[in-house]
């Protein structure tokens, strides 16, 4: 009788795997036409605009100034700013988001409190970036009286970009084995000492890739600092953290809204600029990783 209702039993169950094999070659099916879809709409919006913007791109469109007429009109003021802005939000987002996720990873306890403040990160690192340009608006251009500088514009985007540093290094701390925590206090180290000089080596290369996509969200924000007062036409450049500035984004929004061609191309070739840009902080960051991720396994 058992090996009746087994004979009975197998062409179900062939039929059932069979039927979930096809099921699963649909969803690949699915999922690889959804990815040359993506990818396709991608190329084209790069082509249009290295179609559009390499007839611009050259060394005095990279070094002049801004100007009423698209022909001599250049992105030195925004590339400078752009490059302040990003540089002054890193030295402000990391040192506090790293030190923020050493304490709730390290030195936090599983407390309502401890809880409910990692409830708020995760729901910070979603809340849209106009919020933040008004907390930005508020906080530093008016109570600290920061004003529409460059240090108004970075303080606010790092506040944009904190939670996800928080988040990724939390993430990176959380891969280091305890077992080298330990043969660290096994040794006589203070938690402290294990702490800079066992983990946060073995977990750089996790907290680099995490501030490199927080970075490369705060390099194409424009709402937050329009919000703060950031200007549409620099004809000089930015000396000092507290001088007014433009970034490359709100350069790209001021031509694309003017009516004329010339502003267009101006526009597309300022898109390069700005992707060549990205480019190479993402090539820094996962050089840098790949260094770090070497010299631990040496």
């Amino acid at each position: 009788m058992a090996s009746a209702s087994t004979a009975l039993a197998t062409p179900d169950v062939d039929a059932g795997i069979a039927r979930r094999r096809t099921l699963d070659l649909v969803f690949q099916a699915v999922a690889l036409l959804v990815l040359l879809a993506v990818l396709a709409a991608l190329a084209a919006l790069v082509y249009s605009i290295l179609h559009d913007g390499l007839g611009r791109l050259s060394w005095d469109f990279l070094t002049s100034y801004t100007s009423r007429h698209a022909s001599h009109a250049g992105i030195r003021p925004a590339l400078a700013g752009s490059i302040f802005i990003i540089v002054l939000t890193a030295g402000i987002a990391l040192p506090v988001g790293v030190a923020a996720a050493i304490y709730l990873e390290e030195y936090g306890t599983r407390s309502r409190m401890a809880r409910l403040i990692e409830l708020n990160i995760a729901n910070l690192a979603a809340v849209p970036s106009i919020i933040y340009g008004l907390l930005g608006l508020g906080l530093f251009v008016r109570v600290l009286g920061f004003g529409g500088s460059i240090l108004a514009g970075a303080s606010t985007l790092a506040l944009l970009v904190l939670p996800v540093v928080i988040l990724s290094t939390r993430e990176a701390l959380r891969t280091v084995p305890m077992s080298l925590r330990e043969g660290s206090y096994a040794l006589g180290a203070t938690k402290w000492q294990t702490i800079w000089y066992q983990v946060l080596p073995v977990a750089l290369p996790g907290i680099l890739t995490g501030l490199i996509l927080a970075l490369s969200r705060a390099i194409g924000e424009t709402a937050p600092l329009i919000t703060i007062g950031a200007l549409t036409y620099v004809p000089f450049l930015p000396d000092s953290v507290w001088s007014p500035f433009t970034v490359l984004p709100i350069q790209i929004f001021n031509w694309v809204s003017r009516p004329q061609v010339e502003f267009a191309q101006n526009a597309a070739a300022a898109i390069i600029v700005l992707l060549a840009l990205l480019l190479t902080m993402n090539a820094t960051a996962i050089w840098l990783r790949d260094r770090f991720q070497k010299r631990r396994i040496s």
